[in-house]
C-alpha cells in the first residue's frame, strides 16, 4: 500500500477469493444494460454497521489492514506519543478489536506498515527510528527479520510464501530489497526507471510494481528472474494508486488521470489476453484502499458529502452505486483508510473525527456474522 510511504517518511502517517455474499451483504447491482454510459445511484440494500475498537493516543493513523478469516483480522497504524509517533496494532479475534502490544519495539517510537499472511505466518513492515524489520508472528511468537541496509525512505513492502520485497531510496537512489527466506539480495530495475511507489505479489515468481519514469507511470513485473516493462496501456499523464491481483490471471490498477490540472480516477483491468481502461463516477478519489469484495464487485472508499457518515463505492462491471456507513453524533470527518473481505464479509478500519477532538480510531463492516 501506498500508505506505507506516508507511514514511515512521516512516521505519524502510516497490497482474493470470491465468495457468495451473505444475505445481509450488499446485494449485487443490476447488470448494466448495452449502453457504455456508467449508471450511478445510491445502493439502498447495503448495510454498514459499527465496530468498536479500543481508543488510542490521538491524532491517530492507519496504515493497513488484513484478514485471513473471520476471526483473525489485523490493524496496522501509529499513534501520538512524547517522543514521536508510536506503533499501534489491532487484532480481530473473534468478535471484538482489542490492542496488541507484544510485538518487539512497540514501546519504541516508530510505525508499522503493510501487513500480510504468509503461510501460517503474519508479516508486518517496521520501522523504528534508524532501523527497519520485518515483524513475522507465528504460533511460536515473535520474531524479526532486519533488512540489510538503511534506507532514508520506505516506499512499500510486499510478501508470498518464499519472497518478500522492500522498495525504497538511499543517497544512492532507488533500492528493491529481495528477502529469500535466508538472505537479502538487491535487484536492478529497467534503464529509465526513477522511483518505484508500490509492489505487491501473487507468488515468489509473479511480482507487479507500479514505478515513475521520466516518461510518466509504467507498470513492472517480476517473473522469477528479472524485472521488466509489463507493456501495460496505461491512460497518457496519469499516476497509479494500487494493483490489485487475483487469481485466475486478473488484474486491475487503480489510479488518476490528469487532463487539464483536473485528475480523474481510472480502472485499467487485464485478463492475461488484453487491457481495458474505465472511469467509474468517482471524481479524483484515490483507489489506495481499493479491494475485490465478497460479492464479486470493487469495493473503495470515497470522500463523503457527509460529515458523520462514511462512504464507500461499488464497482461492478459498468454500475457503480455508493452505500453510506453508520450515522455518528457530533462527528466531522469519518475517514475509512482500509478495506478487506473477511469471508463474506467487508471489513473497513480508519479514523473518526469527533467535534472538538482529534481524530482517533474507527471500524465498520457490511455483511457477516456479528
Amino acid at each position: 500500500m501506498n500508505g506505507l510511504r506516508a507511514v514511515v517518511v512521516c512516521l505519524v502517517i502510516a497490497g482474493t477469493a470470491v465468495v457468495s455474499p451473505a444475505a445481509t451483504a450488499a446485494t449485487p447491482a443490476a447488470p448494466a444494460s448495452n449502453s457504455t454510459a456508467t449508471s450511478t445511484s445510491e445502493s439502498t440494500s447495503a448495510r454498514w454497521s459499527a465496530l468498536p475498537v479500543p481508543a488510542a493516543a490521538p491524532p491517530m493513523s492507519v496504515a493497513d489492514l488484513a484478514a485471513r478469516g473471520p476471526g483473525d483480522a489485523w490493524a496496522t497504524g501509529s499513534e501520538n506519543a512524547a517522543d514521536g509517533s508510536r506503533p499501534t496494532l489491532y487484532r480481530r479475534h473473534g468478535t471484538a478489536w482489542s490492542r496488541d502490544t507484544s510485538f518487539p519495539g512497540a514501546d519504541e517510537p516508530g510505525a508499522l506498515g503493510r501487513v500480510q499472511f504468509v503461510g501460517d505466518e503474519m508479516w508486518i513492515f517496521h520501522y523504528r527510528v534508524g532501523i527497519a524489520e520485518i515483524l513475522r508472528r507465528s504460533a511460536a511468537g515473535w520474531s524479526a527479520v532486519p533488512l540489510p541496509q538503511t534506507l532514508w525512505t520506505y516506499q512499500d513492502f510486499t510478501a508470498v510464501p518464499g519472497a518478500a520485497w522492500v522498495v525504497g531510496e538511499d543517497d544512492t537512489g532507488l533500492k528493491v530489497l529481495r528477502y529469500d527466506g535466508s538472505g537479502w539480495t538487491t535487484q536492478s530495475t529497467p534503464d529509465g526507471v526513477l522511483f518505484l511507489m508500490g509492489i505487491t505479489a501473487r507468488a515468489a515468481d509473479d511480482v507487479w510494481a507500479w514505478a515513475d519514469t521520466a516518461d510518466g507511470s509504467t507498470i513492472l513485473r517480476w517473473d522469477g528472474s528479472s524485472w521488466r516493462d509489463a507493456k501495460v496501456p496505461l491512460p497518457p499523464k496519469s499516476n497509479v494508486h494500487t494493483i490489485v491481483l487475483e487469481p485466475f490471471g486478473r488484474i486491475t490498477i487503480g489510479g488518476s488521470r490528469y487532463t487539464d490540472g483536473v485528475a480523474r480516477t481510472y480502472l485499467t483491468t487485464g485478463n492475461g489476453r488484453a487491457w481495458h481502461t474505465r472511469y467509474p463516477p468517482l471524481g479524483d478519489t484515490s483507489t489506495e484502499a481499493m479491494v475485490r469484495g465478497p460479492d464479486g464487485a470493487l469495493w473503495l472508499p470515497v470522500r463523503s458529502d457527509r460529515a458523520f457518515q462514511s462512504k464507500y463505492a461499488r464497482i461492478d462491471g459498468l454500475r457503480t452505486t455508493f452505500s453510506y456507513g453508520p450515522e455518528r453524533p457530533n462527528a466531522i470527518d469519518v475517514k475509512p483508510r482500509a478495506l478487506a473481505t473477511v469471508g463474506s464479509a467487508l471489513l473497513s478500519f480508519g479514523t473518526v473525527e469527533i467535534y472538538g477532538s482529534k481524530p482517533n480510531l474507527m471500524s465498520e463492516r457490511l455483511g457477516g456474522r456479528p
